[in-house]
């Protein structure tokens, strides 16, 4: 295989790894001693609080911190930095006593995140031709799907055998180990070339702020984060609490929209490699309407199979387009500055998504 996929396929190991830490929240709130440990006391509110933290230092990363991690740093050297991160917050958590700490820890795992797509994007921008970075976004964004569908099923097996403690051990394992040996073996060191002056963070933020159409890849972006974050943060609750699944049962069937959407994603990137580039937003337009009016339905249905079917559907619907975004920003973005613009996308989406839910 090709050094260049190799890279992409460790891309896509380390995004299913990141999920599944972004997701075990959202399972381990449902365990009686953690929500107890930290006083969770079934308050939706609070139980909330841990979600928002985490996106809000991920926007705050994804805004700030990618034009300086661009400007100064190679993208090895930021995900490296990023996983021990990772690593740390998950070690430590088990050991903060308080609801403030906890909070705080997911401020600080959602900083050291932030950077991870932009860094992914600049990557592909670097070993591939305009006319392939189709197939190689959709397949690290297989991740997403991946990475939830991993996840569910994995935390609440891990807080069956070695308790909601153990399950943060042993994420901190794997983020080390796993995710950070994956970089570190299959992304290249930086290259030792002639030295060039580097844009500052100013000149690189700017750069990003003119990216043509930002404005409407941004409304694209809000709508597809919207329906990321709150069906991740809200199916495995309502599986248990309207539907009265174990909690075993709970994170296999969580599991099981995002595993539909898989083929969904990567049909969506042979079809951007095959258009042009100008015609890649037909991608969200068919996308966004089929997902609307499968969400739609399922507010209206009343059916158990029915609310199944339409569940399904809109994550199938919702993958479709899931590469066309970063294409599209690799599209229109400067040369050679794609990470601050993906950031900046990010973040900005992150905080009106926030915004319009509050």
């Amino acid at each position: 295989m090709a050094a260049r996929w190799q890279g992409v396929i460790a891309l896509l190991l380390l995004i299913i790894i990141s999920y599944v830490d972004r997701v075990n929240i959202s399972v381990m709130i449902l365990n009686p001693e953690f929500a107890a440990h930290f006083q969770l006391n079934e308050n939706r509110m609070l139980q909330g609080m841990l979600m928002t933290c985490f996106l809000l230092g991920y926007g705050f990363s994804a805004l700030l911190l990618t034009p300086v991690i661009e400007s100064r740093w190679h993208y090895r050297q930021g995900l490296l930095s990023s996983i021990a991160i990772w690593a740390l917050v998950c070690a430590i958590s088990p050991l903060l006593g308080s609801l403030l700490g906890m909070l705080i820890a997911r401020i600080v795992l959602g900083v050291a995140e932030g950077p991870l797509f932009s860094l992914k994007t600049r990557f592909i921008n670097d070993n591939f031709a305009a006319d392939e970075i189709g197939k190689p976004n959709a397949l690290t964004a297989l991740g997403v799907s991946l990475g939830l569908a991993v996840g569910f099923p994995l935390v609440t097996w891990l807080m069956a055998h070695v308790g909601w403690i153990g399950s943060f051990y042993a994420l901190a394992l794997l983020n080390l180990l796993l995710g950070g040996g994956l970089i570190w073996r299959f992304l290249p060191a930086p290259q030792v070339t002639s030295q060039r002056a580097k844009p500052g963070f100013s000149q690189t933020f700017a750069l990003a702020r003119r990216t043509p159409l930002l404005g409407w890849i941004l409304l694209v972006e809000i709508a597809t984060l919207s329906y990321l974050w709150g069906s991740s943060a809200w199916l495995p609750a309502w599986l248990r609490d309207e539907h009265h699944f174990s909690l075993q049962a709970t994170g296999l069937l969580a599991a099981v929209p995002f595993l539909l959407s898989l083929g969904s994603k990567f049909l969506g990137g042979v079809l951007l490699d095959k258009m042009r580039p100008e015609q890649a937003p037909l991608l969200f337009i068919i996308g966004g309407l089929l997902t609307a009016g499968s969400v739609l339905a399922l507010m209206l249905s009343q059916q158990p199979a029915m609310l199944a079917l339409f569940m399904l559907a809109a994550n199938v619907f919702w993958g479709l387009q899931g590469a066309a975004i970063p294409a599209v920003v690799q599209h229109h973005a400067r040369a050679k500055r794609w990470a601050a613009p993906m950031g900046s996308l990010t973040a900005l989406a992150i905080f009106a998504r926030r915004l319009f839910r509050c």
